[in-house]
């Protein structure tokens, strides 16, 4: 068996239950990698002040892949050791690309929560995160006052909606950005090195571990790159059908200790 060490984890919708929360096994059984040596890793694209709680919550102090992995940082120090933003100028052909919609948007400056105002997507996405939103007013005139590069770019709509304008959106910044899905409802923008696979290569080089030597465990769209970077890409039981496809192994599901069940069986034994 290989000699893992390092795990990587999404947190919505893979360790975290419905009601966001870490169940008893999955904590126990990191807590029981940490022990074994394991670098374990948190790689979501929550903001970092809104994967702090769960940082400390672990007891970890390895870099935190943050905003699909745009912003990759040290919680014991500070330091940061990546940071990736999306160009303004960028920032701004997206908001306009996506205003005639009227979907509601998201800015990300200095870990802050940018709004034009509240909104039904707004508290949705507030309910998530559990950060409190600065309304800005117009987002448009906002980054052309202040000339900011945001880190994050999220649109939220339905799913439909999305996908609707997808297409379209892709064709226009495909190639300059990076765009996924981190829940259906959720449609980011980042800077094209912002995913998690590229972040989790740099934190496994910045302690000198193999790709062979990771496991990343994950749901969704946005953690593709990081299940293929890694030597184990797992997903959970209530991952989608196309996530399952791409990964080496399938889990239980989030609500069943699927993190837990992968520690023990490729892990701790």
């Amino acid at each position: 068996m290989t000699d893992y060490k390092m795990i990587a984890m999404d947190l919505d919708d893979t360790l975290l239950d419905k009601q966001l929360r870490i169940g008893d096994a999955d904590r126990e059984a990191i807590g029981r990698a940490q022990k074994a040596g394991v670098k374990v890793v948190l790689a979501t694209g929550r903001m970092y002040r809104a994967t702090l709680p769960y940082i400390t919550e672990l007891g970890l102090d390895t870099p935190a892949i943050s905003y699909q992995g745009a912003l990759v940082k040290k919680p014991d120090s500070g330091e940061t050791l990546t940071h990736y933003p999306v160009p303004g100028d960028m920032a701004m052909k997206i908001i306009r690309a996506i205003k005639p919609y009227g979907y509601h948007i998201n800015l990300y400056k200095d870990d802050d929560l940018l709004i034009a105002g509240e909104s039904p997507e707004s508290r949705l996405y507030v309910s998530v995160a559990g950060v409190k939103p600065i309304e800005v007013g117009d987002l448009e005139e906002f980054l052309l006052k202040e000339r900011f590069d945001p880190t994050k770019v999220l649109a939220v709509a339905e799913e439909e909606q999305l996908d609707g304008i997808s297409p379209e959106l892709k064709s226009l910044f495909g190639e300059k950005l990076h765009i996924t899905k981190s829940k259906p409802h959720f449609l980011e923008f980042s800077h094209p090195l912002a995913n998690k696979g590229h972040a989790l290569a740099m934190v496994a080089e910045y302690y000198g571990i193999s790709r062979e030597e990771i496991i990343a465990v994950g749901d969704s769209y946005n953690d593709l790159e990081m299940l293929d970077y890694a030597g184990l890409g797992v997903a959970v039981g209530n991952a989608r059908d196309e996530i399952k496809d791409r990964a080496d192994y399938v889990t239980l599901a989030n609500t069943e200790g699927g993190v837990a069940h992968v520690i023990q069986r490729f892990i701790t034994g």
